[in-house]
Protein backbone atom coordinates (compact mmCIF):
# COMPACT_ATOMS: atom_id res chain seq x y z
CA UNK A 1 0.00 0.00 0.00
CA UNK A 2 1.33 3.50 -0.93
CA UNK A 3 0.34 6.63 0.88
CA UNK A 4 1.00 10.19 -1.16
CA UNK A 5 1.90 12.68 2.12
CA UNK A 6 2.02 16.45 1.49
CA UNK A 7 0.36 19.20 1.32
CA UNK A 8 -2.77 19.91 -1.37
CA UNK A 9 -2.26 21.19 -4.54
CA UNK A 10 1.29 19.58 -4.32
CA UNK A 11 0.59 17.53 -7.29
CA UNK A 12 -0.34 14.33 -5.56
CA UNK A 13 -3.05 13.44 -7.63
CA UNK A 14 -1.19 13.62 -10.92
CA UNK A 15 1.43 11.28 -9.50
CA UNK A 16 -1.69 9.25 -8.01
CA UNK A 17 -2.99 8.98 -11.91
CA UNK A 18 0.66 8.19 -13.44
CA UNK A 19 1.25 5.51 -10.53
CA UNK A 20 -2.20 3.88 -11.22
CA UNK A 21 -1.32 3.22 -14.91
CA UNK A 22 1.77 0.73 -14.05
CA UNK A 23 0.79 -2.46 -13.89
CA UNK A 24 -0.75 -4.20 -10.67
CA UNK A 25 -1.24 -0.72 -9.20
CA UNK A 26 -4.90 0.72 -8.23
CA UNK A 27 -4.90 4.56 -7.51
CA UNK A 28 -7.92 5.05 -4.72
CA UNK A 29 -7.80 8.68 -4.23
CA UNK A 30 -8.13 10.35 -0.91
CA UNK A 31 -9.79 7.63 0.90
CA UNK A 32 -9.88 9.82 4.15
CA UNK A 33 -12.65 11.43 2.62
CA UNK A 34 -14.42 7.84 1.16
CA UNK A 35 -16.74 8.45 4.23
CA UNK A 36 -18.32 11.84 3.77
CA UNK A 37 -18.24 12.56 0.20
CA UNK A 38 -18.52 8.98 -1.18
CA UNK A 39 -20.56 7.32 1.60
CA UNK A 40 -22.71 9.78 2.78
CA UNK A 41 -22.62 12.62 0.10
CA UNK A 42 -22.52 10.02 -2.83
CA UNK A 43 -20.51 12.27 -5.09
CA UNK A 44 -19.14 10.66 -8.39
CA UNK A 45 -16.22 8.01 -8.28
CA UNK A 46 -13.44 9.15 -11.16
CA UNK A 47 -15.16 7.07 -13.33
CA UNK A 48 -17.64 9.19 -13.45
CA UNK A 49 -20.58 7.54 -11.66
CA UNK A 50 -22.05 8.27 -8.45
CA UNK A 51 -20.33 6.36 -5.49
CA UNK A 52 -23.36 4.30 -4.41
CA UNK A 53 -23.55 3.25 -7.93
CA UNK A 54 -20.17 2.92 -9.05
CA UNK A 55 -19.32 -1.00 -9.34
CA UNK A 56 -15.60 -1.25 -7.96
CA UNK A 57 -16.76 0.59 -4.82
CA UNK A 58 -19.82 -1.12 -4.92
CA UNK A 59 -17.40 -4.25 -4.86
CA UNK A 60 -15.00 -2.96 -2.53
CA UNK A 61 -17.77 -2.15 0.25
CA UNK A 62 -18.99 -5.74 0.46
CA UNK A 63 -15.84 -7.58 0.55
CA UNK A 64 -14.55 -5.10 3.67
CA UNK A 65 -17.97 -4.75 5.47
CA UNK A 66 -20.86 -6.31 3.99
CA UNK A 67 -21.68 -3.20 2.42
CA UNK A 68 -21.39 0.57 3.02
CA UNK A 69 -24.18 2.16 5.20
CA UNK A 70 -24.19 5.81 6.96
CA UNK A 71 -23.32 4.28 10.75
CA UNK A 72 -20.24 2.41 9.73
CA UNK A 73 -19.26 6.25 7.85
CA UNK A 74 -20.14 8.12 10.95
CA UNK A 75 -18.30 6.12 13.39
CA UNK A 76 -15.50 6.09 11.62
CA UNK A 77 -16.20 10.31 11.06
CA UNK A 78 -16.40 9.78 15.04
CA UNK A 79 -13.04 7.79 14.95
CA UNK A 80 -10.87 10.10 12.85
CA UNK A 81 -11.80 13.23 15.06
CA UNK A 82 -11.00 11.21 17.91
CA UNK A 83 -7.70 9.84 16.40
CA UNK A 84 -6.33 11.02 13.37
CA UNK A 85 -5.63 14.75 14.36
CA UNK A 86 -1.78 16.92 13.29
CA UNK A 87 -1.66 17.75 17.11
CA UNK A 88 -1.74 13.93 18.03
CA UNK A 89 1.06 13.11 16.03
CA UNK A 90 3.69 13.20 18.69
CA UNK A 91 1.66 10.91 21.15
CA UNK A 92 -0.47 8.53 18.07
CA UNK A 93 -1.69 5.84 20.60
CA UNK A 94 -5.38 5.87 21.53
CA UNK A 95 -7.67 3.11 21.83
CA UNK A 96 -9.46 3.90 19.08
CA UNK A 97 -6.48 3.52 16.83
CA UNK A 98 -6.89 -0.30 15.93
CA UNK A 99 -10.38 -0.05 14.71
CA UNK A 100 -9.81 3.11 12.50
CA UNK A 101 -6.47 1.35 10.85
CA UNK A 102 -8.40 -1.86 10.35
CA UNK A 103 -10.78 -0.51 8.23
CA UNK A 104 -8.40 1.20 6.09
CA UNK A 105 -6.93 -1.91 5.92
CA UNK A 106 -9.75 -3.60 4.98
CA UNK A 107 -10.51 -1.34 1.99
CA UNK A 108 -7.24 -1.77 0.68
CA UNK A 109 -7.81 -5.52 0.79
CA UNK A 110 -10.91 -5.33 -0.73
CA UNK A 111 -9.44 -3.41 -3.45
CA UNK A 112 -8.29 -6.49 -5.11
CA UNK A 113 -5.38 -5.77 -6.38
CA UNK A 114 -1.28 -5.84 -5.47
CA UNK A 115 -0.76 -2.06 -5.13
CA UNK A 116 -2.97 0.57 -3.95
CA UNK A 117 -2.24 3.87 -3.37
CA UNK A 118 -4.20 6.50 -1.35
CA UNK A 119 -3.58 10.11 -2.07
CA UNK A 120 -5.48 11.58 1.25
CA UNK A 121 -2.16 13.35 2.21
CA UNK A 122 -2.63 13.96 5.79
CA UNK A 123 0.21 13.32 7.69
CA UNK A 124 -1.65 12.27 10.66
CA UNK A 125 -3.59 9.73 8.90
CA UNK A 126 -0.10 7.90 7.70
CA UNK A 127 1.09 7.97 11.20
CA UNK A 128 -2.49 6.07 12.00
CA UNK A 129 -1.35 3.86 9.16
CA UNK A 130 1.68 2.82 10.87
CA UNK A 131 1.00 2.66 13.83
CA UNK A 132 -1.75 0.15 13.69
CA UNK A 133 0.29 -1.54 11.48
CA UNK A 134 -0.78 -1.59 7.97
CA UNK A 135 1.86 -2.62 5.05
CA UNK A 136 2.16 0.97 4.33
CA UNK A 137 4.93 2.82 2.20
CA UNK A 138 4.33 6.69 2.54
CA UNK A 139 6.21 8.72 -0.67
CA UNK A 140 6.32 12.70 0.76
CA UNK A 141 4.92 14.54 -2.11
CA UNK A 142 6.70 18.16 -2.31
CA UNK A 143 6.29 21.26 -4.27
CA UNK A 144 7.44 24.96 -4.12
CA UNK A 145 5.27 26.47 -1.06
CA UNK A 146 5.08 29.76 -2.96
CA UNK A 147 3.05 27.62 -6.03
CA UNK A 148 1.71 25.96 -3.72
CA UNK A 149 -0.02 29.36 -1.72
CA UNK A 150 -0.45 30.57 -5.46
CA UNK A 151 -2.56 27.65 -5.76
CA UNK A 152 -4.87 27.59 -2.19
CA UNK A 153 -5.17 31.25 -3.41
CA UNK A 154 -7.02 30.89 -6.60
CA UNK A 155 -10.71 30.01 -6.68
CA UNK A 156 -11.38 26.94 -8.21
CA UNK A 157 -15.13 25.14 -8.79
CA UNK A 158 -14.83 21.41 -7.42
CA UNK A 159 -16.66 19.61 -10.90
CA UNK A 160 -18.50 17.06 -8.23
CA UNK A 161 -21.26 20.30 -7.64
CA UNK A 162 -19.79 23.12 -8.97
CA UNK A 163 -18.98 24.53 -5.47
CA UNK A 164 -15.50 26.70 -5.15
CA UNK A 165 -13.09 24.34 -3.33
CA UNK A 166 -11.52 26.06 -0.56
CA UNK A 167 -9.32 29.12 -0.55
CA UNK A 168 -6.29 29.74 1.89
CA UNK A 169 -4.47 32.66 2.48
CA UNK A 170 -0.77 33.37 1.84
CA UNK A 171 0.63 32.59 6.02
CA UNK A 172 -2.22 29.85 6.54
CA UNK A 173 -0.59 27.85 3.43
CA UNK A 174 3.15 28.76 4.63
CA UNK A 175 2.37 27.18 8.02
CA UNK A 176 0.00 24.13 7.31
CA UNK A 177 2.76 23.29 4.32
CA UNK A 178 6.07 23.45 7.01
CA UNK A 179 3.30 20.94 9.72
CA UNK A 180 2.84 19.01 6.98
CA UNK A 181 6.16 18.17 5.76
CA UNK A 182 8.14 18.25 8.85
CA UNK A 183 5.28 15.92 10.10
CA UNK A 184 6.13 13.12 7.35
CA UNK A 185 10.31 13.63 7.63
CA UNK A 186 9.87 12.00 11.07
CA UNK A 187 8.47 8.80 9.53
CA UNK A 188 11.54 6.25 8.77
CA UNK A 189 11.93 5.22 5.15
CA UNK A 190 9.60 8.01 3.81
CA UNK A 191 10.51 8.23 -0.30
CA UNK A 192 10.65 12.20 -1.22
CA UNK A 193 9.26 13.21 -5.10
CA UNK A 194 9.29 17.11 -5.74
CA UNK A 195 6.50 17.60 -8.09
CA UNK A 196 8.72 19.95 -10.47
CA UNK A 197 11.11 16.59 -11.22
CA UNK A 198 8.06 14.75 -11.90
CA UNK A 199 6.58 16.70 -14.67
CA UNK A 200 10.20 18.06 -15.58
CA UNK A 201 10.61 14.24 -16.44
CA UNK A 202 7.95 11.94 -15.44
CA UNK A 203 9.32 8.56 -17.37
CA UNK A 204 12.71 8.78 -15.25
CA UNK A 205 10.92 10.04 -11.68
CA UNK A 206 8.10 7.02 -12.13
CA UNK A 207 10.73 4.26 -13.21
CA UNK A 208 12.94 5.64 -10.13
CA UNK A 209 9.92 5.41 -7.85
CA UNK A 210 8.82 2.13 -8.64
CA UNK A 211 12.38 0.46 -8.26
CA UNK A 212 12.51 1.89 -5.03
CA UNK A 213 9.30 1.23 -3.73
CA UNK A 214 9.34 -2.58 -5.28
CA UNK A 215 6.00 -2.05 -7.61
CA UNK A 216 6.03 -4.77 -10.43
CA UNK A 217 7.96 -4.27 -13.52
CA UNK A 218 6.45 -2.98 -16.48
CA UNK A 219 7.88 0.34 -17.74
CA UNK A 220 5.84 3.44 -18.66
CA UNK A 221 4.35 2.60 -22.42
CA UNK A 222 1.08 5.45 -21.50
CA UNK A 223 4.21 8.08 -21.60
CA UNK A 224 5.17 9.74 -24.84
CA UNK A 225 7.69 12.24 -23.75
CA UNK A 226 6.00 15.05 -21.94
CA UNK A 227 2.64 13.74 -22.68
CA UNK A 228 0.69 10.82 -20.58
CA UNK A 229 -2.42 8.87 -21.81
CA UNK A 230 -4.65 8.37 -18.84
CA UNK A 231 -6.82 5.97 -18.58
CA UNK A 232 -10.22 5.93 -16.54
CA UNK A 233 -9.88 5.82 -12.64
CA UNK A 234 -11.56 5.15 -9.81
CA UNK A 235 -10.44 7.53 -7.28
CA UNK A 236 -13.04 8.34 -4.48
CA UNK A 237 -12.11 12.20 -3.63
CA UNK A 238 -9.56 14.31 -4.87
CA UNK A 239 -8.04 17.54 -7.59
CA UNK A 240 -10.50 17.85 -10.73
CA UNK A 241 -7.51 16.16 -12.41
CA UNK A 242 -8.92 12.51 -11.02
CA UNK A 243 -12.00 12.86 -13.55
CA UNK A 244 -9.52 13.69 -16.60
CA UNK A 245 -9.26 10.75 -19.37
CA UNK A 246 -6.71 10.10 -22.70
CA UNK A 247 -3.43 12.30 -23.40
CA UNK A 248 -2.31 15.11 -21.08
CA UNK A 249 0.20 17.65 -21.33
CA UNK A 250 2.03 17.15 -18.18
CA UNK A 251 3.40 21.04 -18.05
CA UNK A 252 5.33 22.71 -14.90
CA UNK A 253 3.03 25.20 -14.14
CA UNK A 254 4.84 28.24 -12.47
CA UNK A 255 2.19 30.70 -13.11
CA UNK A 256 3.12 31.70 -9.36
CA UNK A 257 6.25 34.02 -10.33
CA UNK A 258 3.76 36.01 -11.74
CA UNK A 259 0.34 36.09 -9.72
CA UNK A 260 1.46 35.92 -6.51
CA UNK A 261 2.00 38.97 -4.56
CA UNK A 262 5.08 40.24 -3.89
CA UNK A 263 4.01 40.83 -0.39
CA UNK A 264 2.18 37.08 -0.43
CA UNK A 265 5.70 35.52 -1.49
CA UNK A 266 8.12 37.19 0.43
CA UNK A 267 5.94 35.97 3.74
CA UNK A 268 5.78 32.52 2.28
CA UNK A 269 9.60 32.58 1.28
CA UNK A 270 10.32 33.43 5.38
CA UNK A 271 7.68 31.04 7.09
CA UNK A 272 8.79 28.17 5.15
CA UNK A 273 13.13 29.02 5.46
CA UNK A 274 14.94 27.13 5.71
CA UNK A 275 13.00 23.73 5.13
CA UNK A 276 12.18 25.52 1.70
CA UNK A 277 15.87 25.98 0.98
CA UNK A 278 16.54 21.90 2.29
CA UNK A 279 14.30 20.89 -0.04
CA UNK A 280 16.41 23.00 -3.40
CA UNK A 281 13.74 25.81 -3.29
CA UNK A 282 15.91 28.50 -2.98
CA UNK A 283 15.25 31.26 -6.01
CA UNK A 284 12.74 33.01 -7.07
CA UNK A 285 12.10 29.95 -9.72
Amino acid sequence: MIFLGGLGRSGTTLLERLLGELPGVVALGEVVHLWARGVLAGEPCGCGEPFPACPFWRSVGERAFGGWSGPLAERMLHLRHRVDRTRRIVRIGHPDLAEYGRAYERIYRAAGARVVVDSSKHASLAYCLVAAGVDVRVVQVIRDPRAVAHSWGRSVARPEDGRPMARWGAARTALHWTAQNLALELLPGVTRVRYEDLVRDPAATLSWLAARLGLPAGGTPFLTGGTARLSPAHTVSGNPMRFTVGAVELRRDDSWTGGLASRDRRLVGALTWPLRAAYGYRSAA
